[in-house]
């Protein structure tokens, strides 16, 4: 069982910046499909950004495309979440979550929480108006 912690939130002003790291124990890290999500007070978890295994593409939820950039080092186990020009809005639980099934998940998939078999704990961020 592969591992997550995510770290790296709190709370900044509108159109402050934050990286979000999440952390995997376990496994080989470079074969995982990875993928952000986040959840609102009273709101569905929702999808933000994926990393596919082996660095095969980068997938955004049309609402952070252009301020959140999701990177990963294979060397140190770890996927980021670069968000810039926060809003209000993207106030949530961030939760990271792994793919780790030896076969890589069809793109279409990883926008949803179906084809991912590891969650982290989640870390708060709270943006100020």
């Amino acid at each position: 069982q592969v591992q997550l912690v995510e770290s790296g939130g709190g709370l900044v002003q509108d159109g402050g910046s934050l990286r979000l790291s999440c952390a995997a124990s376990g496994g080989t890290f470079s074969n995982y499909d990875m993928g952000w999500f986040r959840q609102a007070p009273g709101k569905e978890r929702e999808f933000v950004a994926a990393t596919k295994r082996r660095g095969y593409g980068t997938y955004y939820a049309n609402s952070v495309k252009g301020r959140f950039t999701t990177s990963r080092d294979n060397a140190k186990n770890t996927v980021f979440l670069l968000m810039n020009s926060l809003k209000p809005e993207d106030t949530a639980v961030y939760y990271c979550a792994a793919r780790t099934s030896p076969s890589g998940a069809i793109t279409s998939e990883l926008y949803t929480q179906r084809p991912y078999d590891s969650w982290g704990q989640g870390t708060q961020v709270t943006v100020s108006s």
